[in-house]
């Protein structure tokens, strides 16, 4: 290889794999103790920070391009193609796993006093990448009573505090999704359009159900009231009294997602449908993740105290669940109907999403 001063640069030069395959250092050795598996742990969570600095490389392209006022279809293309990467490198974390839980609990044992006060929660990478999506501190659970920042060093400290000050992804994608020009356009207002054929598709299945004489009548009834319920809570959707606390985007970006996600074979809607399959591909890939590394606490060290006086398993598993960031878009399969019952959209504005080479419709 040839540097920027047409000087030859070696492969171990160019990697820096001096470096890099001298930052293990093992604590057993420096205490003359036995302990192979060190160095499989440390260099898995050595691969994990890596990575980690990849995704968050990842995100400020992301959101450098969420971040214009009118994001280009270009600028939407390369969003789709590095979200898709963080998700692909989140599922090889989770891979990661695997290697690591051939390691043995006794095989832990050897070195696991040696770690201290050392442990993952630590990891100010992992902090940002979950920031930087949007797990702000009013969602994050508490670690053993206080927060995240409790365990940090300053400096870090401070960096997450920056992070958490500036707009998340979910923030930008909210901005984004609010600006969203087909949801009114002229006389059409995809609300009303789209809540008249729900309410009237679920009116028409509890009458159907109710007029069903293959089920009893407390069946039927039960049945009918659960359908009645969905109405109710559809109905909700667009009311923004009732929207409040039920979602984490605004009522406006609610609604163009769920536009996005009615009409997403129209041409135009390709690449941002595919954005929130993505979206929530990561978001199911992450949490995976936090139960596999549960999981993996729990057959290491059972109910033990975790590493750097963490609860453990408990507050892993706990994660998985409550730290999700994409749930609005999860929501959205709740209210959807059959191709065949969709409002049928105006013709401006089903040319407005064709793409700007397709030819004028002949009189």
């Amino acid at each position: 290889m040839a540097s920027s001063t047409g000087t030859e640069i070696g492969y171990a030069d160019y990697l820096s794999l001096d470096k890099i395959l001298n930052a293990q250092d093992l604590q057993s050795t420096k205490v003359g103790r036995e302990a192979h598996d060190e160095m499989l742990f440390i260099i898995i969570h050595q691969a994990y920070e890596l990575w980690f600095k990849q995704i968050l490389h990842e995100l400020d392209r992301v959101q450098d391009n969420f971040s214009h006022e009118t994001v280009d279809d270009w600028r939407m293309g390369q969003i789709l193609h590095s979200l898709l990467r963080v998700n692909e490198i989140m599922k090889l974390l989770v891979h990661q796993i695997d290697v690591l839980e051939t390691m043995t609990p006794q095989d832990f044992l050897e070195f696991r006093d040696l770690l201290t006060s050392g442990s993952g929660f630590q990891s100010l990478q992992f902090r940002l990448v979950e920031t930087r999506l949007g797990l702000g501190p009013e969602h994050r659970l508490l670690y053993d009573g206080t927060g995240v920042h409790s365990r940090l060093k300053s400096a870090e400290s401070a960096a997450l505090s920056e992070a958490e000050g500036r707009a998340s992804l979910i923030h930008q994608l909210d901005a984004w999704l609010s600006r969203t020009p087909f949801v009114k356009a002229g006389s059409f207002a995809f609300s009303e359009a789209y809540r008249k054929a729900v309410l009237d598709f679920l009116t028409k299945d509890i009458r159907t159900l109710r007029a069903h004489r293959g089920l009893d009548e407390e069946q039927r009834e039960a049945e009918a009231k659960a359908l009645e319920k969905a109405q109710e809570s559809f109905k909700a959707l667009f009311e923004p009294d009732a929207h409040q606390g039920a979602w984490r985007m605004s009522p406006e970006a609610v609604q163009a997602a769920l536009f996005i996600t009615v009409y997403n074979d129209r041409p135009v809607l390709h690449v941002p449908s595919r954005i929130f399959q993505t979206l929530m591909d990561i978001d199911e890939t992450m949490t995976l993740w936090r139960y596999r590394h549960a999981l993996m606490v729990q057959r290491m060290i059972g109910v033990k105290i975790g590493t750097g006086g963490s609860s453990g398993h408990d507050y892993l598993r706990q994660t998985a669940e409550k730290h999700r960031i994409f749930s609005d878009l999860f929501q959205l399969s709740t209210y959807l109907i059959p191709r065949s019952a969709l409002p049928t959209l105006p013709r401006e504005v089903e040319r407005m999403m064709q793409f700007v080479y397709s030819e004028e419709p002949t009189e």
